[in-house]
């Protein structure tokens, strides 16, 4: 099982000593605040002469900014404070995950978001898709107030570390090298990454989950999920981990008890009856347009109960103790919520389930487009 590492360990090999070290000054300024030297070689572990030399350093680059004297009535001359700089850079992020629109934004160091921007897809696929995205990048580059320290991408599909969407069936891409062509355009870094594994950055960076044991599921225009275990992105044998939106949960054999879901459908990647083709959004809006509340409920629960088969295993397996969704919450947070928890608990041991939550995320919209500044964060930075 391949894993990322999200953020800085003690082990590195001594020609990456310096830039190891300057990423966890940051990392630890991003997640504390201001904190004098003196505080950071005790958190971080380095001499004080090592951290007066990074402080300096990160202060010629314009990252970080001495902010007076540290409160306190200790005896002798204060500590001074360091922290990171709110005006040293702002990131711009773009978010693929919706089956209608492109959503982008400007971020700030802390996630903030500045400005906005969306472009409708209108059934764009392919080349047409990338043309609107570098679009949709330029302005809101146009827009940013500070230096744009890159750009990051949350897209659906299988995605290799290069940036290289190896296969996103939705938007007709196949060994597409996305970050290379939107670089290209802009002059600026760019870093692309799954959207489900963006998502699950946002959470754990500005949402507050937990790293041990995380899941966070994407419901859009497809379905996926991004994973950290032990505090570290899992990624995959063929960078494909989570792909769960394509795992089969509806044939033509179905129990009876099934029946709401209906008749297996062909899925975007050729094959019938994907757990997209029902926990999509344009599935889930299909599966309720015209149906009262009641009938509309029983819809949703029927699909709730096939994510919970489908998460059993991997929450068992894995351990898991949050399960995060993002997607439209009208259709997601109520019966398809309950059901799949409740079908969860039925097919998993007390011990695994008794302590999982199964939640929408309290990022709102913005964790794939939060994530997607942190793939920025982390690739330049080693901030997470």
């Amino acid at each position: 099982m391949s894993t990322q590492a999200l953020r800085p360990t003690g082990k590195v090999l001594p020609e990456h000593a310096r830039a190891h070290h300057r990423s966890m000054v940051l990392q630890h300024l991003f997640h504390t605040g201001p904190v004098s030297r003196a505080d950071l070689a005790r958190a971080t572990g380095l001499t004080r002469v090592t951290i007066s030399d990074l402080v300096t350093s990160l202060q010629t680059d314009g990252l970080v900014t001495e902010l007076g004297a540290a409160p306190g009535g200790r005896v002798g001359k204060p500590a001074t404070l360091v922290g990171l700089r709110d005006d040293a850079f702002q990131v711009v992020a773009v978010d693929l995950t919706d089956d209608e629109h492109m959503h982008g934004a400007v971020l700030d160091v802390f996630g903030t978001v500045v400005e906005r921007r969306s472009t409708p897809l209108d059934g764009r696929t392919g080349d047409a898709v990338v043309e609107a995205l570098i679009g949709l990048c330029r302005d809101l580059v146009a827009l940013a107030t500070y230096r744009v320290l890159g750009v990051g991408v949350a897209s659906p599909g299988v995605i290799d570390a290069s940036g290289t969407v190896l296969e996103a069936p939705n938007r007709a891409w196949y060994e597409v090298p996305l970050a290379a062509l939107v670089s290209e355009a802009l002059g600026l870094p760019v870093h692309v990454g799954n959207d489900a594994n963006a998502a699950v950055l946002g959470e754990l960076t500005y949402g507050g989950a937990s790293p041990d044991g995380l899941l966070a599921l994407t419901v859009g225009e497809g379905v996926g999920a991004g994973i950290v275990l032990d505090g570290r992105l899992v990624a995959g044998h063929r960078h494909a981990a989570g792909e769960l939106g394509h795992v089969t949960v509806v044939d033509d054999r179905d129990d009876v008890d099934d029946a709401p879901l209906g008749q297996a459908q062909t899925c975007a990647c050729g094959r019938r009856g994907c757990l997209e083709t029902v926990l999509s959004v344009p599935a889930l809006r299909r599966r309720v347009a015209g149906l009262e509340e009641r009938a509309a409920a029983v819809a949703l629960a029927s699909v709730g109960r096939r994510l919970g088969i489908v998460l059993a295993p991997v929450v068992s397996a894995l351990n898991l103790a949050d399960v995060v969704m993002s997607g439209p919450a009208e259709l997601l947070a109520g019966p398809l919520r309950d059901t799949a928890l409740a079908t969860l608990r039925e097919r998993t041991m007390p011990v695994i389930s008794e302590g999982l939550s199964l939640r929408m995320t309290t990022l709102g919209e913005d964790g794939a487009l939060s994530g997607a500044a942190v793939l920025v964060l982390s690739g330049q930075l080693g901030v997470s």
